[in-house]
């Protein structure tokens, strides 16, 4: 006992500092090691049930009960192709809708029994012109069937009412509003801005129309411009006026007048004007519907939104071993590789289309374009792309939806076949180039000074640091030159024109569908499904399938890729009118090579 308290040592206090910290960066380490397996495992089986959950419900149909009635509710925004979510957010309110499934549903619901009819809200509409019209289109079509459509909102906004006038019966809020004032292009001008911060652009462009540029050397509209989108607001202004006289039976001059002087300035206005059928209360409509389809008071009416019921729609299990692949191509064009959800990426694109085109099984292809273009190159590539498989022996047919402008006409040109909307807009035959120049920004306006060697003369060209010199900018304006001259004669080979013609016509100018029919660039005005038709037809196909390409997306992957969705869509909404700005800023930024783009974001109040 005495020998063991001889051999006892007092722990030092630094012996104890290291014992206690080594201690418990272990426990640390150990610590999150467990919480990290632990929470990987936990991630694996929600996500296994997620998984096992989201399967069961997308392959179980909704089940459509006797006296239904679609809601079609067109305030969400309109894509080309609708993101299958498998859970249900909402009674009647659609979380994602297409043009595809839109289509689809009322199709569908025109021969369905259980369907007795469609209850349109559409006080705002979540699509440009051509996407409306293709709706009201189909909604058109659907009445013809005998069921009723009864559209009903506390407020319609100009496209609302547009969309509703393919109704039977147009209801309005006893003290809601209807709007009616014609259309309308504001365009943002940011020449005083970059004269402001010492920002030089220089501006490389054949075409006097190809106004994408204008905004930065400018400070209003060029006479050139100005004449354009004059010709074009009153082209897609027609088509409104066109159908809504025609369904409402009032006529295009009283249209006009009402719009001009502002003649609906209350429901009681809107309702002496015959703009609506009846002022009424949600509940009030819910009775004349019941009263259409004979039941009483305490008898429910059973909704199913567009999402809901398209799930139980499938399309004929038609085996047949030729088909007609549907090819989306939607978004800008940019070179290289990215989502095609996302845009056109050439890379992307032409490795998904040539899959397509070398099937022996796909005999004609329907290239279904909502672009309003993009890189140069890429387009060339594309076409190049489309080119081949005709020589493959496929025929090749173009929808145009909203747009096919620029890039998004350059590979549409050569199509055996080109169909758009009377309201799509395309043509803008017409390339550019913008550099600007930040040095005297950065000198003048935050003290920072930029100096540098190079071997060569040029050695730093396309620096933000410095103008071009003259021998640069003359090769970049060669550059433009020589690409629109391709661009033309693409156009005038695909089209069957001269290339002056096509010159006549492009230096960068857009067209509305109707003024592209009359002038060749397009030769029917029709449908995705006129398109289809039509590639049968000349494919001489009478037993087909049609597939859709690319593939989208199982609803689990797209969860983790709607991030940057998600943060435009609320920058949009935090942005408000000053998004457009934000986005043509941001699309300058991104700007690289020679363009072929609209010359403008166009938004149609």
């Amino acid at each position: 006992m005495e020998q063991e308290e001889k051999n006892y040592q007092p722990e030092t206090r630094s012996r104890k500092f290291w014992r206690v910290v080594l201690g418990s960066m272990v426990g640390f380490v150990l610590a999150s090691m467990i919480t990290c397996i632990l929470g990987i495992l936990m991630m694996l089986a929600m996500v296994a049930t997620l998984e096992k959950s989201a399967s069961s419900m997308s392959s179980s149909t909704v089940n459509v009960k006797e006296n239904s009635v679609l809601m079609l509710d067109l305030s969400s925004s309109i894509s080309e192709r609708a993101v299958e979510i498998p859970f249900n957010f909402g009674s009647y309110s659609d979380q994602s809708l297409g043009l595809d499934n839109i289509l689809k549903a009322i199709e569908a619901a025109a021969s369905d029994s259980k369907i007795k009819g469609i209850y349109l809200k559409s006080s705002t509409v979540g699509g440009s012109p051509a996407t409306m019209k293709a709706i009201r289109d189909a909604l058109m079509e659907f009445k013809k069937s005998g069921k009723f459509v009864y559209a009903y909102n506390d407020v319609y906004t100009q496209n609302g009412y547009y969309m509703a006038t393919a109704a039977d019966k147009i209801l309005l809020n006893p003290v809601g509003d209807l709007s009616i004032k014609g259309y309308a292009f504001q365009l943002m001008f940011y020449k005083n801005l970059l004269d402001k911060l010492d920002v030089d652009v220089q501006i490389f462009r054949h075409g006097q129309f190809k106004s994408a540029v204008e905004p930065y050397f400018l400070d209003k509209m060029s006479d050139a411009n100005r004449e354009q989108l004059s010709v074009l607001a009153n082209s897609l202004w027609n088509v409104y006026l066109q159908d809504v006289s025609k369904a409402r039976k009032i006529s295009v001059d009283q249209l006009n007048n009402i719009a001009d002087s502002m003649l609906c300035s209350s429901p009681q206005e809107a309702l002496k004007l015959k703009l609506v059928d009846k002022l009424a209360y949600s509940d009030e409509v819910e009775k004349m519907m019941k009263s259409k389809m004979n039941l009483g008071d305490n008898d429910k009416i059973n909704y199913v939104t567009v999402s809901q019921y398209a799930k139980t729609v499938t399309d004929k299990d038609n085996k047949a071993a030729q088909k007609v692949a549907v090819m989306y191509a939607y978004g800008e064009i940019a070179d290289g590789k990215g989502d095609s959800d996302r845009g056109i990426y050439s890379e992307t694109f032409i490795k998904e289309f040539r899959k397509v085109y070398k099937d022996k099984d796909v005999k004609a292809i329907v290239l279904r374009v909502n672009s309003p273009g993009g890189s140069a190159l890429a387009s060339e590539n594309i076409w190049h792309e489309i080119e081949a498989a005709k020589k493959a022996g496929k025929k090749v047919v173009v929808s145009m939806g909203d747009y096919a402008a620029s890039g998004g006409y350059y590979i549409s040109c050569n199509a055996d076949y080109i169909f758009a909307e009377p309201n799509t807009i395309t043509g803008s035959i017409g390339v550019f180039g913008m550099i600007p120049t930040v040095q005297n920004f950065l000198k003048n306006k935050i003290g920072i000074t930029v100096d540098q060697v190079g071997t060569n003369a040029h050695s730093d060209q396309g620096s933000l640091m410095r103008p071009l010199d003259a021998l640069e900018s003359e090769r970049m304006q060669a550059s433009i030159e020589q690409i629109y001259g391709t661009f033309t004669k693409r156009v005038a080979d695909g089209r069957h024109l001269s290339v002056t013609f096509v010159d006549s016509i492009g230096q960068g100018r857009v067209w509305a569908g109707s003024d592209a029919l009359q002038l060749g660039l397009v030769d029917k005005l029709g449908n995705i499904k006129d398109a289809i038709a039509k590639a049968a037809d000349l494919a001489q196909l009478s037993d087909y399938a049609v597939c859709y390409y690319p593939k989208q997306k199982d609803w689990f992957s797209m969860l983790f890729s709607l991030k940057d969705d998600a943060i435009d869509e609320a920058v949009r909404e935090k942005m408000g009118y000053f998004y457009p700005l934000f986005n043509d800023m941001q699309q300058v930024l991104e700007c690289e090579g020679v363009q072929a783009r609209m010359p403008m974001t166009i938004i149609i109040q």
